[in-house]
């Protein structure tokens, strides 16, 4: 693949396409192939809920092998996913972005990447300043400058977290993962912040799993992870998610920004173009699940009960109550807006697919949505964990109108041989061994003093990585140790959390069950128990990650 792809850019830095038309007996130039890439949105129209749904959401999403073989690092697309943004009193100023997105995915950072996705948390700093993926995530690798890897702190004593992403089982094909944030109140609300007359609210905005093998909390953003920008940009103060409710009503999306294609022009100036081959999950029926009950919360779904709990009262299950909760409906509208053109396009040379040529969004019941397709164009496919609907792989580039072209539908057999696209192979590059994901080791730091209580451990995970991981008191955490809160503080906390663990079991329901389909498990290797004695506030934080020898 990387010489085929290394011959496409040569091919496009001198312009070598085919020069019309020659002289009778003149032997046919043959046109190279050249790199493209097919990218967009896939849009999921649903129904509005009340305004007053604004302490959170759930989802239950559909988790699958997009591409038959990993395309290397270049590829970035989220599967179904969705953007929580800060609810506003009034109309948001500009560059003030903010919010959890994250989801099932792909990204260039990967390290350990497979067929299979990996969930990341996804929270956004002040205009991508800075990002969370899940503990000792985020932007970039330098600790000199954290840029959000000490955004997420761990709360589960039961699943770790690696800093690669959140590994599901190799193979899930068409399970559905259930997830959502809601706010706990693990603190209070503050005044100052970083010694600042700059407000800190009190919503730890947790991430809630169902799956198969694993149900319940496991990570929360820290407030200060939102509050700390405004420290720089006083205007924003008391905008963001840290003191502010959710918007109940998100945008639902799938955002692919790369998937591997070529594209070549016959000796009649017919451009042609192959994609790789791209499936979808399919059912008995034929029918293709992606998102199921996306539902908005109001604090009587769990907050109340819990700040009750804290403040003395009766314990709180853990379980989200229903009550508190609205559901959104779908329609059967949606679209695409996939398109297919060269590296480094303009805006005129990005030309849409015909996505309605061979798939019809549905909602499939009141609270499902997905696909239906036309199988003269799809086709019924099986991977080894499951059957799936891929998606046609050749197009033919055909004007509409004076000012508009689409790529459309071809079978295999009507596109020219002299292409070279019927013998042409998506493969995996060669690429450099994944260089370890490694924790600041200063005697003096945050991971080193007071540091862990156990360790180290070693977790194997089915995409070739192994975690090292230790055991911290959850107040200790490094992440807290980062968090602009004192010791009274993070001891508060402490003693908070402790009730959780003792209370809030993963045998326990959280989330709104799903009513179709079957859920999917994590990587049992992230599965972990807490060393005897340290079963209640203490939690295993990765330390490292790195191919597994």
């Amino acid at each position: 693949m990387r010489t085929t792809r290394l011959m496409g850019l040569a091919a496009l830095f001198l312009g070598v396409l085919w020069a019309g038309p020659r002289a009778s007996g003149e032997e046919p130039v043959k046109s190279p192939i050249r790199e493209a890439e097919m990218a967009g949105y896939l849009l999921v129209p649903h129904e509005k809920v009340p305004e007053t749904f604004n302490a959170g959401f759930s989802m239950y999403v559909a988790a699958w092998p997009l591409l038959k073989t990993y395309p290397g690092s270049r590829f970035q697309t989220g599967l179904f996913g969705t953007w929580m943004f800060a609810q506003q009193d009034k109309p948001k100023p500009k560059d003030s972005y903010s919010d959890i997105e994250g989801g099932l995915g792909w990204w260039r950072d990967t390290r350990f990447a497979t067929e299979t996705p990996k969930f990341i948390m996804g929270g956004v700093g002040l205009n991508f300043s800075e990002w969370a993926n899940g503990p000792g995530a985020g932007k970039g690798r330098n600790w000199a400058d954290p840029s959000g890897k000490y955004g997420i702190a761990q709360l589960s004593p039961w699943v770790v977290w690696p800093p690669d992403g959140l590994n599901l089982k190799q193979g899930t094909s068409g399970e559905l993962v259930g997830y959502g944030y809601l706010p706990l109140p693990l603190t209070a609300a503050k005044a100052k912040t970083a010694g600042q007359d700059i407000p800190t609210g009190n919503n730890s905005w947790t991430l809630f799993l169902n799956t198969k093998n694993f149900k319940g909390p496991v990570a929360f953003f820290t407030p200060y992870f939102w509050s700390k920008a405004t420290v720089r940009e006083p205007k924003f103060a008391g905008m963001f998610l840290d003191g502010r409710p959710s918007d109940p009503n998100k945008a639902v999306q799938m955002e692919t920004q790369y998937v591997p294609a070529v594209q070549a022009v016959d000796s009649k100036g017919d451009t042609y173009a192959r994609i790789a081959a791209v499936s979808y999950p399919r059912n008995a029926t034929g029918e293709s699940v992606v998102i199921h009950r996306i539902t908005a919360y109001d604090k009587s779904a769990l907050w109340n009960s819990v700040q009750t709990w804290f403040d003395g009262g009766a314990a709180a299950s853990g379980s989200i109550d229903p009550k508190g909760s609205s559901v959104h409906k779908f329609n059967s509208k949606g679209g695409s807006t996939w398109q297919i053109y060269p590296p480094n396009a303009k805006k005129e040379q990005k030309v849409p697919v015909a996505w309605k040529s061979f798939a019809t969004p549905a909602a499939l019941d009141d609270h499902t949505y997905g696909y239906r397709w036309n199988f003269d164009n799809a086709t019924k496919t099986e991977a080894k964990n499951g059957p799936l609907v891929t998606l046609p792989e050749y197009y033919r580039l055909v004007k509409k109108d004076e000012k508009s072209s689409e790529w459309v539908v071809v079978q295999a057999k009507d596109v020219p041989v002299e292409t070279g696209l019927l013998k042409y192979e998506f493969q995996r590059p060669r690429e450099a061994a994944p260089e370890a994901y490694v924790t600041p080791e200063e005697p003096k730091s945050s991971w080193k003093k007071p540091g862990p209580v156990a360790g180290p451990f070693e977790a194997k995970l089915g995409d070739g990585s192994v975690v090292t991981y230790h055991w911290y008191r959850f107040a200790d955490q490094p992440a807290l140790l980062n968090a602009d809160l004192s010791d009274e503080e993070r001891e508060s906390m402490q003693k908070r959390v402790e009730k959780l663990h003792a209370s809030w079991k993963i045998d326990k329901e959280y989330l709104p069950p799903a009513t179709v389909g079957q859920l999917a498990e994590l990587d049992t290797g992230l599965l972990v128990n807490p060393p005897k004695g340290l079963e209640v506030g203490y939690v295993p934080i990765a330390t490292r990650q790195a191919v597994k020898k």
